[in-house]
C-alpha cells in the first residue's frame, strides 16, 4: 500500500515575518523570568530559523497496542527560531512562542 504525505516546506506567515524583520518578541511562553531576562525586552535578534521534523510511527502489531491492529502517529513539523541573547548566546525556541517584532 502506498501512502502520499504532504510536507509543508513553506513557513507560516508569522515565521516568514520574523525572518524578514530579523527580530522577534514574546507572544506566549512558559519560560522562567530568568530565561526571558536574557533577551532584549523590546526586540530579540534572530540568528536563524529552521524546520525540525519529528518522524511519526506506525504500529502494525496487535501485541504492542491491544485493540489497535494498525496505529499511526503522524509526522510533526515544528519551526524553531534561533534567538540571540544580550550576551551573544544563541537559544532555540519554538516559533509558536514568538511573534514578529513591530517595525
Amino acid at each position: 500500500m502506498s501512502r502520499i504525505i504532504k510536507h509543508t516546506l513553506q513557513p507560516p506567515k508569522a515565521v516568514s515575518e520574523i525572518e524578514q524583520r530579523r527580530f522577534a518578541v514574546w507572544a506566549k511562553h512558559s519560560f522562567s523570568a530568568e530565561f526571558v531576562a536574557e533577551f532584549d525586552a523590546h526586540k530579540i535578534p534572530v540568528a536563524g530559523i529552521r524546520l525540525v521534523r519529528t518522524w511519526g510511527i506506525q504500529v502494525d502489531d496487535e501485541r504492542e497496542l491491544p485493540g489497535h491492529e494498525r496505529s499511526y502517529i503522524p509526522d510533526e513539523e515544528n519551526w524553531v527560531v534561533v534567538l540571540v541573547a544580550k550576551d551573544g548566546s544563541h537559544y532555540e525556541v519554538s516559533a509558536d512562542c514568538l511573534a514578529p517584532a513591530p517595525d
